[in-house]
């Protein structure tokens, strides 16, 4: 044990380092985003994030949006406990046999007008659960979605960005 110990204190790390966020252009997106949710909402966004079964990746980078780096709560970006209070669901991973009937439920809560966001490849088409017997599939096929953002997982740019498309392209 104390061999492998000290050989884990001797090594580099084996990640390698995250790429460097250009902190003007995700301010611009915050700040897209804040506008334009208050021109179509008259308030900030509100979003319920709802995983139907996936590996955890794309809640990391949904996650980040809140951390101190992103901070998107300042551009009037809200997560919220109950989809009572959203506008927009966002939805990660392919439905699970077990989540099928509560992603419908929490859809079904969910006031309307609303948006639902499939993020990330397995919420689009299984991704790399595509074929396990415990999936019914992507979202498209248990509730209706507004857009799909692509990636294994999308990092938070691309996030706001799919938002902002969603809120600008809206009928509200």
């Amino acid at each position: 044990m104390q061999k492998f110990l000290f050989q884990g204190l001797l090594r580099r790390a084996l990640t390698e380092p995250a790429p460097e966020p250009d902190a003007a252009a995700v301010a611009e997106l915050g700040y897209t985003l804040g506008r334009t949710a208050n021109r179509k909402l008259g308030r900030s966004l509100s979003i319920r994030e709802v995983d139907a079964g996936s590996c955890n990746g794309c809640e990391l980078e949904i996650h980040a949006l809140n951390n101190a780096y992103y901070d998107m709560e300042r551009f009037g970006l809200r997560f919220v406990a109950s989809p009572r209070h959203a506008d927009v669901l966002l939805v990660t991973g392919p439905v699970t046999k077990n989540m099928r009937e509560a992603l419908e439920r929490t859809y079904n809560a969910t006031p309307d007008p609303k948006w639902v966001v499939a993020v990330g490849d397995c919420a689009f088409n299984g991704g790399v659960f595509a074929e396990s017997y415990a999936c019914v599939g992507a979202v498209a096929e248990v509730i209706p979605v507004d857009l799909h953002i692509r990636g294994c997982p999308p990092d938070p740019v691309a996030l706001l960005k799919g938002l902002i498309a969603l809120v600008e392209g809206s009928e509200r």
